[in-house]
């Protein structure tokens, strides 16, 4: 039985070695594997270029799988799975998409530091990307801690939104961006949803500041000074010291935790192709 080795990145990001996702996993691998995300929230897995087959499988370890925005936007769909969202920025015909095609809206939209799926309940727990095509250059990925944007929040202001309740909207983070093209059967598909500001992982015990662009405003205040909280608060869990920026080679995998980080991807050129397919699991 190959033995899970664990190499730091960052505080909460590591590198997996000792393991083979293309093959079945015996029980203690996948208990290994949820043990290392309680630590590090973010487990990155070199060289493993998975088949959509087992990509599946291996998800389907963690728990039940997630559609996502796939709800609300539906549509052809070029991967042989629902549940795999295609995070390219390339048609059903296999061609590059035109910069006004809702699939370099897709890929602005994920430039928008998020959490998966925090617009539903249940919410995401584990998304797992996997690389099969990515450009030249650009197109990173980068997370941040949310458990350390708690524990590094200034008294006052964790007092402040101790008991705070945020709405969760879907379309929200769309909207920003003039992304407003949906019918009203689209935009009541998924309920806005509530999520407190602050939260205790029940694995861990660690607080945990959940925050998001999919946060659209605070229950019992204004809008605009609700607005103003969630981007500063959003804006202090993302500082620099608080992130790893991923850079991509084809055939990695990275997984990480929905409940406990933010994540976001980076600019590249549209012109050029880049191809990733992404497995998320329902918290349970």
């Amino acid at each position: 039985m190959s033995i899970l080795t664990l190499h730091p990145l960052a505080p909460f990001a590591a590198e997996v070695s000792g393991i083979d996702l293309t093959q079945p996993l015996a029980a203690d691998q996948v208990k290994a594997i949820e043990r290392a995300m309680d630590e590090h929230a973010v487990l990155v897995f070199r060289k493993q270029p998975l088949t959509q087959d087992q990509q599946i499988t291996f998800a389907k370890y963690f728990g039940p799988l997630d559609l996502g925005f796939r709800r609300v936007r539906g549509g052809p769909h070029r991967l042989d799975y629902a549940e795999l969202a295609d995070i390219s920025n390339v048609k059903v015909d296999g061609q590059i998409a035109e910069r006004e095609h809702a699939k370099i809206v897709g890929n602005i939209a994920n430039q928008l530091w998020h959490s998966d799926s925090s617009f539903q309940k249940p919410r995401a727990k584990y998304s797992m990307l996997s690389a099969v095509t990515v450009p030249q250059h650009g197109g990173q990925t980068e997370y941040a801690d949310l458990r350390l944007a708690y524990d590094t929040l200034p008294p006052d202001l964790q007092q402040r939104v101790q008991g705070r309740v945020a709405v969760h909207y879907a379309l929200h983070s769309r909207f920003m961006l003039g992304d407003t093209h949906y019918t009203e059967e689209q935009r009541q598909m998924i309920e806005p949803v509530t999520w407190p500001l602050v939260q205790t992982d029940p694995r861990t015990g660690r607080h945990i500041l959940f925050v998001g662009v999919h946060a659209a405003e605070v229950e019992g205040m204004t809008l605009a000074e609700g607005r103003m909280l969630l981007m500063d608060l959003l804006e202090h869990a993302t500082q620099r010291e608080r992130v790893y920026r991923h850079e991509w080679q084809v055939g990695d995998l990275v997984m990480w935790d929905n409940t406990s980080t933010v994540h976001r991807g980076r600019h590249y050129d549209f012109s050029e192709r880049r191809e990733m397919r992404r497995a998320t699991t329902e918290e349970v």
